[in-house]
């Protein structure tokens, strides 16, 4: 597009709209991991058994994951402002009332309508910026914003969460987010403009409850997986009924006049390649949160929060590379970043697997972190940009959603499938290493941690191959959403 059509449609105050909608991504993204340090003095305070304790971050994955495509569904129909406006409020009440929390019910509760708001946050701040940059420069800067937060913003989280546990109270790793999602909705009266879908606004009612409901089941059912095994009757019975809603919420797809999430958007090559992208990183990264942060506290006795400081390298070159990726996406397109950015994230997690009880973070898990992030930089933004490629402006916050959602999933199998293979491979070092004595346990428990990280270079190897052969569009990746053909 020329410089003087893209005069006509530039939002004067698209900048100021990228700083409120980086605002809201940055909490979604720290509250899926700013509890995870502050569960032992919640569990100490409240009374929460160590069988309940899973709740304080599955009441918010569940909701979160469940409810995505409909919130993005509901964006698209009401409008993606006000919707983000009435997100940031939920999430600022909700986000209240868990710090306030009297109970365990109470805590759960609160962490479950912290999933319901973000559910309908997360898809409209993607498709709002989808639909107000329209440069293919500007748009990739804008990108290159949301994909560090994305990358980056889970390690923020175990550090805010170490810093506000050690120094005032675990109250406030929610608490926080009240004045924060305040703040950023006044900005959003302000500065964000109106977008919806044109044309036929009728929800898919079919869709809706088999959709909600299949994703319930399956990050449920990997979530019992993690903890109780595959062979558990309950992870069975949920992820059978999965499979089975699932193929019904495609079927209703394929047939009724306005679908909830309609196949065109994940039929496109390109859109399909990312999210199957997105699902494995998912699958690969939260993993390595996972166990890496368990050696770095059970194995090297760091604190919780000298283990949150820990990842900060991490952090740092997610948001180096990401302004290096959104300079280079414009012009070599998202295959030429995302490939490299996976070999190198993958390679980054084999250098891991060096690890033992006796070596040190400076010379085995520095070098490892730095490698990883600045790979991975280069796979968050052009990721996103791919996931809303040519999409219509009638389907920018299912699109988005999708995204998410698929992040979602691979987080959760991916933490269930690991958590299963590091405890194996650590049981069957054990028995064939009893001559340790005391020094056992901690050998074999990392290494079933270095067994996890193969399977999850294994993952991200394996998402190299699938977005080589799936992603073939170009520079095309960063044109506008708005206006784009009804595939």
């Amino acid at each position: 597009m020329a410089n003087s059509q893209n005069n006509q449609v530039l939002d004067p105050t698209r900048w100021r709209t990228l700083f409120v909608v980086a605002i809201a991504q940055l909490m979604i993204v720290l509250d899926s991991s700013i509890m995870n340090i502050a569960i032992p003095s919640a569990k100490s305070e409240l009374g929460i058994s160590d069988a309940n304790q899973q709740w304080v971050i599955t009441a918010y994955t569940l909701a979160f994951g469940s409810l995505l495509l409909l919130g993005g569904r509901i964006g698209d129909y009401v409008g993606r402002r006000k919707i983000f406006l009435i997100g940031l409020v939920g999430f600022a009440a909700a986000s209240a009332l868990g710090g306030v929390a009297a109970n365990q019910g109470m805590l759960f509760a609160s962490r479950a309508l912290q999933g319901v708001f973000a559910a309908l946050l997360a898809p409209a701040a993607l498709a709002i910026i989808s639909v107000t940059f329209t440069v293919p420069k500007e748009r990739a800067k804008a990108f290159g914003v949301i994909g560090a937060i994305s990358g980056g913003g889970a390690a923020i989280g175990l550090i805010l969460g170490g810093v506000l546990t050690e120094y005032t109270s675990w109250r406030w790793c929610l608490g926080v987010n009240t004045p924060i999602a305040i703040v950023a909705a006044l900005l959003a009266i302000k500065f964000v403009r109106e977008s919806k879908a044109a044309g036929d606004n009728t929800y898919d009612m079919p869709g809706v409850i088999t959709a909600t409901a299949g994703l319930f089941s399956l990050t449920y059912g990997f979530n019992e997986a993690a903890t109780k095994g595959w062979s558990s009757s309950t992870t069975i019975s949920f992820l059978i009924a999965a499979v089975v809603l699932l193929i019904i919420f495609v079927i209703i797809e394929s047939k009724v006049a306005n679908p909830l999430m309609p196949l065109r958007v994940v039929t496109e090559r390109n859109r399909g390649g990312s999210y199957l992208g997105s699902l494995v990183v998912g699958a690969g990264l939260f993993s390595m949160f996972l166990f890496l942060g368990l050696y770095l506290q059970v194995i090297l006795g760091y604190s919780p929060l000298k283990s949150g400081f820990a990842f900060l390298p991490f952090t740092a070159g997610i948001i180096i590379f990401a302004g290096v990726a959104s300079q280079l996406l414009p012009k070599f397109g998202p295959r030429a970043l995302m490939v490299p950015g996976l070999i190198a994230a993958g390679s980054g997690l084999l250098l891991m697997t060096r690890i033992t009880p006796d070596t040190s973070y400076t010379t085995h898990v520095l070098p490892s972190l730095l490698i990883m992030s600045s790979g991975m930089a280069l796979v968050f933004i052009p990721l996103t940009s791919t996931s809303l490629h040519a999409v219509s402006s009638h389907d920018t916050g299912v699109a988005s959603a999708m995204l998410n959602t698929s992040q979602q999933v691979g987080g959760s199998l991916g933490t269930a499938l690991l958590n299963t293979i590091a405890a194996t491979a650590a049981t069957t070092y054990a028995t064939a290493n009893s001559q340790l004595g005391e020094r056992l346990q901690p050998f074999a428990i990392t290494h079933g941690f270095t067994v996890a990280f193969q399977w999850s270079a294994v993952m991200l190897f394996a998402g190299a191959i699938m977005l080589f052969f799936f992603i073939n569009v170009g520079k095309d990746s960063l044109v506008e959403t708005e206006g784009a053909g009804v595939h």
